[in-house]
């Protein structure tokens, strides 16, 4: 028997890539080969951006030589990179809002004469009807489902001509129901010749769905493995370079006790458009509840108005439970400091690092000032010693990578390194409500589970602690019960130990529901 030799779509050579004294990649080795799906994976600043960045054009590297189909090629431009047949699918869209999929998909094409748009409309049925894509090429942007935007970007890129595809982090903002379209159609490329790169965290979703798997670490190739003969484990230890346990533990509270009751919440925003409809539920001590919604259906509103942040209609109630005398406290009306300063020990992680959580220009150290300041316990003038220590416990305890904690500003560190700031500073405030909007986006595999380990623990110690995550996998594992949201309304709060992905995704869209 006589195997095919493999062709290869891509080959990346000797790839350097410097930013200052920082090297973001070095002498990379990278193959994709033509027909096959490749996952590429790498912990937090190991380059895996940089690296794809240059393929499509954005990035220029300082050394080395890519291959397309086996040719030398110079790709210094976005429009380089098209012309070579690769299309990047960015985790933000960029699509116009008030012009059609069709107007979108044909935006910046120079044609002779006029743009037949029927014509553009014909051609896109035909690749949506050649890939399994579900879109109507005349339904307004605006009118779209995140998923549906996510269509127009990869027809778009496929529209100009692309065989070769990368996907940055296509999964993160879409339910179980439209991973498995996606995948499907991502599969049915791959029949018709297309090449594939899809960066991701999910583990489970680079074993179901690609061929091979590529690792970089530290800005280094470190290998690849035929994704057949890995699992999460494997996968894990080579990302991070030794033994790491997967393993999230969820065990019961002994005494689980009422600590926020929130009834008929209610929030417009600025356009009158209703962002919570009616939220009703009770966060306890001694348990994790989850929050689950495709993006926007009002997440953010929700934590944000129990911490005082939103403008809440008239009915909307959220009581606090204080611990130790057992008193009902009315925090609808109160802000923030008027939260704090009423002995509420509320911590937030927001959304927003640096909008809400964190001032980019200051230290460590004084972003942590700022907090211990605010709970009243230490003079900022002349009390350092208090908040340097907790600033070097956070560092050691998250690994942030940082040359000290006292004269660098946190904005030149690296999201993954924020955030672990950000969640490090909040959990040590010793809170009895802790809430976390996406606490592990952008960090990688190692920290994300000493952050649930933390969370639990925060638990355990009879905190009542509030997730917010987009990785239904870990909401299942990690959750004692799991409120979804839909459109802003509830549409089910369900036992985390009992309910199904699918039964989640379903829940997720108002298909589903539960009590």
């Amino acid at each position: 028997m006589i195997l095919e030799a493999v062709k290869n779509a891509v080959r990346m050579e000797g790839i350097t890539k410097h930013f200052g004294s920082v090297v973001a990649n070095r002498d990379i080795n990278l193959e994709l080969h033509e027909g096959e799906i490749l996952s590429l994976l790498g912990e937090n600043g190991s380059g895996k951006t940089t690296l794809m960045n240059m393929l499509s054009g954005i990035y220029y590297p300082d050394e080395g030589q890519i291959y397309i189909h086996d040719k030398p090629v110079k790709i210094a431009s976005p429009k380089d990179a098209f012309e070579n047949g690769i299309g990047m699918i960015h985790q933000h869209f960029k699509l116009v809002d008030v012009f059609t999929a069709t107007e979108n998909i044909i935006l910046g094409l120079e044609e002779k004469g006029m743009l037949n748009v029927k014509k553009a409309a014909a051609k896109i049925r035909e690749i949506s009807e050649r890939y399994g894509f579900e879109i109507d090429p005349n339904q307004k942007v605006y009118d779209m489902s995140v998923s549906q935007n996510q269509t127009v970007e990869i027809i778009k890129v496929l529209y100009r001509g692309a065989d070769i595809l990368i996907l940055d982090e296509p999964t993160a903002v879409l339910t179980p129901q439209e991973t498995d379209k996606l995948f499907a159609v991502m599969r049915n490329m791959k029949k018709d010749g297309k090449s594939l790169i899809i960066i991701t965290h999910k583990l489970h979703e680079v074993l179901e769905v690609s061929d091979r798997v590529a690792i970089l670490r530290k800005g280094e190739y470190i290998g690849d493995v035929l994704t057949k003969d890995a699992n999460q484990q494997s996968l894990t230890d080579m990302l991070v370079g030794r033994a790491v346990s997967l393993n999230i533990d969820r065990p019961q509270a002994e005494t689980v006790i009422e600590r926020l009751r929130v009834e008929h919440l209610t929030v417009r925003d600025a356009e009158g458009v209703k962002r919570l409809d009616d939220v009703s539920f009770t966060a306890n001590a001694g348990e994790i509840l989850g929050i689950a919604g495709i993006a926007g259906s009002g997440q953010r509103e929700l934590l944000e108005s129990i911490a005082g942040l939103q403008s809440l209609e008239a009915g909307s109630s959220i009581v606090y439970f204080d611990p130790k005398t057992g008193k009902e406290q009315e925090l609808v009306g109160m802000d923030p400091l008027k939260i704090i300063r009423s002995g509420v020990l509320l911590s937030f992680v927001p959304e927003d690092r640096f909008g809400m959580g964190l001032v980019g220009g200051m230290s460590i150290t004084d972003n942590v000032m700022l907090r211990s300041y605010r709970r009243g316990k230490h003079n900022p003038f002349f009390d350092h010693k208090f908040p340097k220590e907790l600033a070097n416990k956070i560092v050691n305890d998250l690994e942030v990578v940082t040359p000290n904690v006292d004269k660098i500003p946190l904005r030149r560190l690296s999201g993954g390194n924020v955030q672990k700031v950000l969640v490090g500073r909040e959990i040590e405030q010793s809170p009895t409500v802790l809430m976390t909007a996406y606490a592990v986006r952008g960090l990688d595999i190692n920290t994300s589970y000493t952050i649930y380990n933390l969370l639990t623990e925060q638990k355990m110690k009879g905190v009542a602690v509030i997730y917010v995550g987009e990785d239904l996998d870990v909401l299942l594992e990690l959750c004692d019960r799991i409120l979804v949201l839909c459109g802003g309304q509830v549409s089910g709060i369900v036992d985390g130990r009992d309910v199904t992905k699918e039964q989640i995704g379903l829940m997720m869209t108002k298909v589903g529901g539960g009590e």
